[in-house]
Formats: structure tokens, sequence, C-alpha cells
């Protein structure tokens, strides 16, 4: 069952970025835009460890999960292991979205798309998610 979607703290910026949870609700992140970089990205810090993607993830991951009209598990796996298909995890890494591959843009560190991107998009309102201990899905608003 999806919980109400949490609200965006945070303006996304380096100064004042997205303070965000996974869907699980075991680790706290945050996020935001860097407009300096091209193409743009979203940095994502995670502990000690910063992970990029491409920024017009946030469109591109909402407008494919309206185009899936239900429910899309998260998959979320690190670079090396694989995605579950039909994963939103497996979406963002498929040379068949619209960058044709991999939204991560450090070699190494380009997984996880699965797992800091959806509770982003439920922040600024734009899907749900299930807040499950496992096994979480996403859905467009």
């Amino acid at each position: 069952m999806a919980a109400e979607p949490a609200a965006a703290v945070g303006a996304g910026t380096r100064e004042d970025p997205w303070q965000l949870v996974t869907a699980p609700g075991s680790s706290s992140y945050t996020m935001y835009r860097d407009d300096t970089t091209d193409p743009p990205v979203l940095v994502c810090q995670v502990g000690s460890t910063k992970l990029t993607y491409d920024a017009r993830a946030i469109d591109d991951l909402h407008a494919w999960l309206k185009a899936q009209g239900d429910w899309v598990p998260l998959g979320a796996a690190d670079e090396l292991k694989p995605a579950a298909a039909g994963s939103v995890e497996a979406w963002g890494r498929s040379e068949d979205n619209p960058v044709g591959g991999w939204y991560g843009q450090r070699k190494g560190y380009r997984g996880r798309f699965g797992m800091y991107l959806p509770p982003l998009l439920e922040a600024l309102g734009l899907a749900e998610l299930t807040h499950d201990a496992r096994n979480n899905s996403v859905r467009a608003i």
C-alpha cells in the first residue's frame, strides 16, 4: 500500500539540498540539481558516497512511469549486479530509455537508480511509493 507522498524538504540546490529517505525508510540521503555541468546532473550524497545521475532522469522517469500505468518494482541494484526485468533499475540502465543507457554518471557508481530516484519523484509530487521493508514499487501520479 502506498503511503502519503512526502513533501519535498529543501530547495534542491547545493546550499539547500532535498532531504530524502529510501522507500523502506532505512537510509537518509540528500540530492540536489547541479546545472553547472553538461549535461546537468543530480548529485546524490549517501553518507560519504557521492552518486550522480543525468538530471533529465526526473522527467524521463516520470514519463516512463506514466506510460506503464501501474505499479512498477524499484529493483534497486548496484552497478555490477543485474537489475530485475521490468523494474525502475532495469529501465535506468536500458539501451531503450531516452538516454540510451545509464542515467548514472560515475563509472562504478551508476547503479541504485531504483533506490534513489523514486523517493525524489515522490517528494516532488510526481509519484507515489510503497514503503515496505523490501520489494517496494512506484507509480506515477
